[in-house]
């Protein structure tokens, strides 16, 4: 079976189409996708239809803590670890994680349907502590949850940091170190980020 016999959930109140990404039209689902990602199924909290998990993926830590939806794409050599017991990762459908990009939730990162995500961008919802008078490697986390909406697109090496919220339609520059909220629909770029455009 090949990508091209299913019909996609896609749009408000989940209307059927036809409609593909160029990425999704390219991917052959081989014997091995579907034995990696039946295998996955059995570790993590929740795992999709038509999941394109590739090799070197690394679903780490607590994977029952993970919860991926349908039609997601995970590119070789990502890595998306819950670090603790309580932490919550969220992958909404139809959602590409590029390349060596890393989702690292202490608490929890959510991510939501149709977005790109490209090579090498990191997710991470906690901050190390910097006192002075304390050795860094006992210094606490502080933690606070990272949103990401629909249709969002982050750009390669792209950082998004603790507390943030990616509104729908927002694009992230490559690049970008993200330390504020984003708009929805709005372009931001630079370190840290700063609105540079929106979409037309």
């Amino acid at each position: 079976m090949t990508i091209e016999d299913i019909e996609f959930q896609h749009g408000p109140g989940g209307v059927n189409t036809a409609m593909q990404s160029q990425l999704h039209k390219s991917l052959k689902y081989t014997g091995l996708i579907w034995l990696r990602a039946a295998w996955q199924r059995r570790r993590l909290g929740a795992l999709g239809a038509r999941v394109f998990i590739e090799k070197n993926v690394g679903l780490m830590r607590y994977p029952h803590n993970i919860r991926v939806a349908d039609d997601v794409v995970i590119k070789e050599g990502a890595r998306i670890c819950a670090c603790n017991e309580h932490a919550q990762i969220r992958i909404g459908a139809r959602t590409t994680v590029g390349y060596h990009t890393f989702i690292f939730a202490s608490a929890s990162i959510t991510v939501g349907d149709d977005c790109l995500i490209a090579p090498f961008v990191y997710l991470v919802d906690s901050n190390h502590g910097s006192r002075r008078y304390e050795r860094i490697n006992r210094q606490p986390n502080t933690t606070a949850p990272v949103v990401i909406g629909n249709d969002v697109w982050i750009g390669t090496k792209a950082t998004v940091l603790a507390g943030v919220t990616i509104g729908d339609g927002a694009i992230i520059a490559s690049g970008a170190t993200v330390n504020r909220d984003v708009e929805p629909y709005t372009i931001v770029g630079g370190s840290p980020a700063k609105v540079i455009g929106e979409r037309q």
